[in-house]
């Protein structure tokens, strides 16, 4: 695509048919005319969320377009459903999430999506992990526990998914839209392409090649009119130092619609809790170091979080910069992982057979509180926040798809509205502003501090943003870059405020040549010089300790980018 940012680099599919009818009013929770007394327990945590972020009632849908953005989200009149005024419902989610159907995993599917959604989550995707047991049994087991979790908790859209073992690679996300094929099409390709079940995990080009024809096969699939929409994100990527760059950037460049992403952040966050209260273990378990699959070129560094977050995020000028530089999209996401949960009174049943019946009893009381156990609930304390046109898996999808996506830790801020603008016009996350060359462009944040006490039961602080920009230099001319060296922290806002909401404002000047900004933002409690020295980030996030990493006392949000090319 040159040096710029296109739409024809992520096309998404406009398919009317099959499926299940599709949500188009508010959820309850939204919805300012139910009183809420008419709310379930569930309903009323996450309309207490909304409010504290300022999203109910007229502001629902949070300000995140302004007139005259080149979108049909800020052109159309609202539909039923839709964000008043044709703004976007920013919608929290999870697509990461185990179940019972997964060997290491326990609770029943009603249990996550109830507790996701009492954490204030709107969408969440069922991922048990691919293996010969799962396309077994699993696949087609699984199915009747998310329909009628779809049915019982009609505020939350519940996709089904899966834990690709990718050929060649780590883990990756895969879902489709709900719809009469969902089951047969996972389960074909569970079959025809996960490196568990076919013994295609090691590292060799038949095995890198195996998994860009699982992406050509979702994508045939989508084409093919047999479900609505299919994506894939990369689960963990630095975890064990098998995501090569050059296979990141082969499934973006060979099924940009249908690869689009990577968890920026990985679950298993209660894992870095000190012991004799928490596990006493590393971050997201990235306590690893280099194996004889890892790829030889990344640093002792990347097998550690760093502020929870996976290295190739938080690495300013590093490997997710460097794809940015293309000026192509590669989004980031944060999930919870969520497999056996920190602090839950429950445990797998003693006569438990999950070899021979695809999954596992349900769960029974266990006595005590697990505090070695690494999850969180989903929503607990991650949070993948999309910008939806309304409330619906298309939407969701979309959005995802468009790179509208913010990420929180441990409820930091509550809402986030960031622009770029020159001349009338605006762009938000994802979005490319096109503007003649030397026009003016200004970054426009709005953020709704937390207002109200997290999980832990306090209410957090934003010390600073940061904004983060890069120069878009073009297709890597070696596909295993992983530097950016024209990317740094020009500008940093102390804001040192956990109540009310901020405005944040920076001139980016007369812009000549591609360029992208993303955004970051700290409680303050733990930095340190970034790995490309104090001159490109001077208060980045701190490199996580294993066993002293308490992840409710250093919490981040990050933004996926926004790009103005100038003509």
């Amino acid at each position: 695509m040159g040096t710029g940012h296109h739409h024809d680099n992520h096309p998404h599919p406009h398919h009317h048919h099959g499926g299940e009818a599709e949500p188009t009013a508010l959820p309850a929770a939204m919805d300012p005319s139910v009183p809420d007394e008419e709310l379930s327990p569930e309903q009323l945590s996450r309309r207490g969320i909304l409010r504290r972020a300022g999203l109910l009632g007229a502001g629902i849908a949070g300000a995140s377009v302004l007139p005259g953005v080149a979108t049909p989200a800020a052109a159309a009149p609202a539909a039923s459903g839709r964000g008043r005024g044709g703004r976007l419902l920013w919608l929290a989610g999870d697509h990461h999430i185990h179940t019972q159907y997964s060997s290491d995993g326990m609770y029943r599917v009603a249990d996550q999506v109830r507790n996701g959604t009492r954490h204030g989550l709107d969408w969440m995707v069922i991922t048990d992990h691919g293996n010969a047991d799962h396309v077994r049994i699993g696949v087609e087991k699984v199915n009747p526990d998310i329909r009628q979790a779809r049915a019982e908790f009609s505020d939350a859209l519940v996709f089904q998914g899966l834990e690709w073992n990718i050929p060649g690679a780590e883990h990756g996300t895969v879902f489709v839209h709900p719809g009469a094929n969902e089951v047969s099409v996972l389960k074909q390709f569970e079959a025809d392409y996960d490196g568990s079940v076919n013994g295609t995990s090691g590292n060799s080009p038949q095995n890198e090649a195996l998994a860009i024809a699982g992406l050509d096969f979702l994508a045939r699939q989508v084409s093919r009119r047999k479900v609505k929409d299919a994506l894939m994100l990369a689960n963990h990527p630095a975890r064990r130092g098998v995501d090569s760059p050059h296979e990141i950037r082969g499934w973006r460049d060979a099924q940009p619609a249908i690869a689009i992403g990577m968890e920026g952040a990985p679950g298993h966050q209660a894992a870095g809790i000190p012991a004799p209260h928490g596990p006493g273990s590393a971050r997201g378990y990235y306590g690893g170091a280099p194996g004889a699959g890892s790829w030889p070129g990344y640093p002792a560094e990347s097998y550690r979080t760093w502020g929870g977050f996976d290295w190739m995020t938080a690495t300013v000028g590093g490997l997710w910069d460097s794809l940015l530089a293309e000026g192509k999209p590669w989004w980031i996401t944060a999930n919870s992982d969520s497999h056996v949960n920190w602090g839950d009174l429950s445990k797998r049943p003693a006569d438990t057979d999950f070899g021979a019946d695809g999954h596992h009893g349900d769960p029974v009381y266990s006595g005590g509180p697990n505090l070695t156990a690494g999850d969180f609930w989903p929503g607990q304390y991650s949070r993948t926040h999309v910008g939806a046109r309304d409330f619906s898996y298309a939407a969701v999808m979309e959005g995802l798809r468009e790179g509208r996506v913010w990420v929180d830790h441990g409820g930091l801020i509550s809402g986030l509205d960031a622009r770029l603008r020159s001349g009338g016009r605006s762009v938000t996350l994802g979005g490319m502003l096109r503007v003649r060359r030397g026009a003016r462009v200004e970054l426009v944040v709005d953020i709704a501090l937390a207002n109200g006490a997290n999980w832990a039961q306090f209410v957090p602080t934003l010390a600073r943003v940061d904004v983060i920009r890069g120069a878009v230099t073009g297709p890597a001319s070696d596909p295993d870059t992983i530097s950016a060296p024209h990317t740094r922290v020009v500008k940093s806002f102390e804001v040192g405020r956990s109540t009310g909401s901020v405005r944040l404002t920076y001139d980016l000047g007369r812009v000549d040549s591609p360029l992208y900004v993303r955004l970051r933002g700290t409680d303050g409690n733990r930095s340190q010089p970034g790995l490309g020295g104090a001159d490109v980030d001077p208060h980045g996030p701190a490199l996580d300790v294993v066993g002293d990493a308490d992840p409710w006392l250093d919490l981040w949000f990050y933004s996926n980018p926004m790009w103005v090319i100038p003509s």
